[in-house]
């Protein structure tokens, strides 16, 4: 990392800081995952500031934010935006243009995606994909960066619909917001029942993430670290060689070849964040936590006992071995 990205990152996270309080994980995962060049999926239970959260980081990386807030009833239109005709109070009475939706931000907060219909949370797939939306046959470009940043309430369940197993494996990461301790949550109320409290500024531009982002690509990843990081998504399919006999009574199907990529970018993100031209497998245990939570199908006996995913992400990190047995 350059002296001039270093000093960019730095005045990115302390204005992030300066901002949020309570537990300072879930700020660097999200900041991480855009390094990372991703999408992320908020989860926690509400008024926890999820969205302060995806606002703070949005806006002082000087990113364009869109808001979508999900219902029942929202269409997919609502979200890609469409053809609409101008009425005759305009320049062009009667002519069809293509009037861009929220998708069209560089950040897109897609507030409660759960409550959106399946239908609509599959118009989110190419965007989230290939960065691109079709519209009447028509292919548009989205800008860059552009990072879907979505928030889901896993405590209510009613007027619901889970996101596919599809859409999930393309957020990057699943962020959790914990509960804040006694000592966070009485600064949360000091600084939100006094005296107003001001706007995150931005400290830098879109190009500059991109910069930064392009600068995380190259940040070296030796061949052991990266057998180390194919080893553990195998060893999360039950029937794999490298999985634990006992896995398939806690997860019924593994992690896509999408994890493995999402292992390695997020550790080169953690590493440059670090100051770091190189990443070694601590980073790689670091953050599997959140590129993996979301990728394992759990089974029902396993869910109606109680049971953690990321405490099974924890055992397989110890299980997988450093070095591969010949």
């Amino acid at each position: 990392m350059s002296g001039a990205e270093q000093k960019l990152v730095g005045l990115w996270r302390t204005e992030v800081e300066r901002h949020m309080v309570g537990d300072p994980a879930p700020v660097t995962e999200l900041m991480l995952t855009l390094l990372a060049d991703g999408h992320a999926l908020l989860e926690s239970a509400p008024g926890l500031g999820k969205t302060t959260l995806v606002r703070t980081v949005a806006i002082s990386a000087g990113l364009d934010l869109g808001r979508v807030q999900c219902t029942p009833d929202l269409m997919p239109m609502d979200i890609t935006g469409g053809d609409v005709v101008l009425p005759e109070q305009s320049n062009t009475p009667g002519a069809v243009v293509f009037r861009p939706g929220p998708i069209f931000h560089q950040v897109v907060l897609a507030d409660e995606l759960n409550r959106a219909t399946p239908r609509t949370q599959s118009a989110m797939l190419e965007a989230m994909q290939e960065y691109t939306v079709t519209s009447a046959g028509v292919t548009r470009t989205l800008p860059k960066p552009f990072h879907v940043l979505a928030t889901q309430n896993p405590i209510e369940q009613e007027g619901t619909w889970p996101l596919p197993e599809a859409q999930l494996d393309r957020f990057l990461t699943m962020i959790r917001i914990p509960t804040p301790d006694a000592k966070a949550l009485a600064a949360i109320t000091r600084g939100t029942t006094g005296k107003m409290m001001s706007t995150p500024k931005p400290v830098m531009g879109p190009e500059d993430l991109l910069a930064l982002q392009e600068a995380v690509r190259q940040v070296l990843v030796a061949t052991p670290v990266r057998d180390w990081a194919a080893r553990l998504v195998l060893a999360t399919h039950p029937a794999s060689e490298h999985a634990p006999q006992d896995l398939g009574n806690e997860i019924e199907c593994g992690a896509s070849p999408r994890a493995g990529q999402a292992l390695l970018g997020m550790a080169k993100a953690l590493a440059f964040l670090e100051g770091r031209s190189h990443i070694g497998m601590v980073d790689l245990r670091r953050v599997a936590r959140p590129v993996l939570r979301h990728r394992l199908l759990p089974t029902f006996a396993f869910l109606a006992r109680g049971g953690d995913v990321d405490a099974v992400i924890d055992d397989l990190v110890r299980f997988v071995p450093r070095e591969h047995a010949a």
